[in-house]
């Protein structure tokens, strides 16, 4: 079976990539990590704009799908433009929405869907199993906080999980990657949901969520594997290229392969949606993306260790997505279960 694009998938994609191309991602990632919003949110209204975050939603509340293959897509796009903020979670939130009101409960969809659809309102959430933090929600207009009892941040409550508003976060705590900061909601807030269908559609927010950190680590390989190939055609050593040299080119190739053995896996799994099949496809990205990045810091030699080069956006990001949404460990046995 071959898990290839369309057309119009293929359109998306290039259009996608032409305008975070010309929006200087690298420039609003910095300004993200320095703790100023304002070209990252600008990014951000540009993304919805062109509608991923609608690729989450159903056409009942201004979305577009759910079209999971079209937002595995787009996130590959946002992972090799390393473009800043919380858009994984944005889309578990919206995903946990769409399936509550598929489950019968609608209310928070038509509340709180249309807003994060159009890019008006950016959230993070914290969910079981996802860590005990939420992602930058320092510039976010909505936390949601699933994490057991989260109102109390203890035991799980006997009635099943709570969807908690949280009232705010505590200070960021540091992170590997500047433009991803961590931090725990505050106990408390608005009860939104409980009970049974919570868990079901947690479940299906989760998936949606590893789906697309998965596309982003592999993206951040692409990016990655091409900044490093043109490195080591322009860099010379004994008066050649060092790409010429066979080490190098046997150390990109495994590269290349990985993520190329990566990639099919995330189609098959965008396809399917099956949890297992999303858990091998996050596994497999992750471990490209980190192969990526050992692959450029030890090609690039020193220079590679450098902040001022754009390169550093992508290689701090490999690790910490490597493990977001589910560890390898996490993912295997999930694979293993299924």
């Amino acid at each position: 079976m071959r898990f290839t694009p369309t057309a119009q998938q293929r359109d998306f994609t290039r259009s996608l990539d032409a305008m975070l191309s010309a929006a200087d991602t690298a420039a609003a990632a910095r300004a993200w990590g320095a703790g100023d919003a304002g070209p990252g949110r600008a990014l951000w209204s540009r993304v919805a704009g062109a509608g991923v975050f609608a690729l989450a939603a159903p056409e009942a509340y201004e979305g577009a799908g759910p079209l999971s293959v079209e937002l595995a897509l787009a996130f590959v796009e946002l992972g090799r433009h390393a473009a800043p903020g919380p858009y994984v979670e944005t889309v578990a939130a919206a995903a946990l929405l769409t399936r509550l009101a598929q489950l019968g409960d609608e209310g928070l969809a038509k509340r709180l869907l249309p807003s994060l659809v159009s890019g008006a309102c950016v959230a993070s959430v914290r969910f079981p199993g996802a860590g005990p933090y939420a992602l930058d929600a320092d510039a976010a207009d909505l936390v949601l906080d699933a994490a057991p009892n989260a109102a109390l941040d203890t035991a799980p409550a006997p009635d099943g999980p709570q969807l908690w508003l949280a009232p705010g976060h505590g200070a960021p705590q540091p992170s590997a990657d500047p433009a991803r900061r961590l931090s725990r909601p505050l106990p408390g807030g608005e009860l939104l949901s409980s009970g049974p269908l919570l868990g079901a559609a947690l479940e299906y927010a989760t998936v949606w969520a590893r789906l697309a950190a998965a596309g982003q680590c592999i993206g951040v390989a692409e990016a990655l594997l091409g900044r490093t190939v043109a490195y080591v055609k322009q860099r010379t050593q004994f008066g050649v290229a060092v790409g010429s040299f066979q080490a190098v080119k046997h150390r990109l190739a495994d590269t290349l392969v990985a993520v190329e053995f990566a990639r099919p896996l995330l189609y098959g799994a965008a396809l399917r949606l099956a949890p297992a099949d999303v858990a091998a496809a996050k596994v497999s990205a992750g471990e490209a993306a980190y192969a990526a990045a050992r692959t450029a810091l030890r090609l690039h030699g020193a220079v590679g260790y450098t902040q001022e080069l754009d390169l550093s956006l992508w290689l701090r990001k490999a690790r910490p997505l490597k493990n977001a949404w589910g560890t390898p460990g996490e993912c295997r046995a999930l694979v293993l279960a299924g």
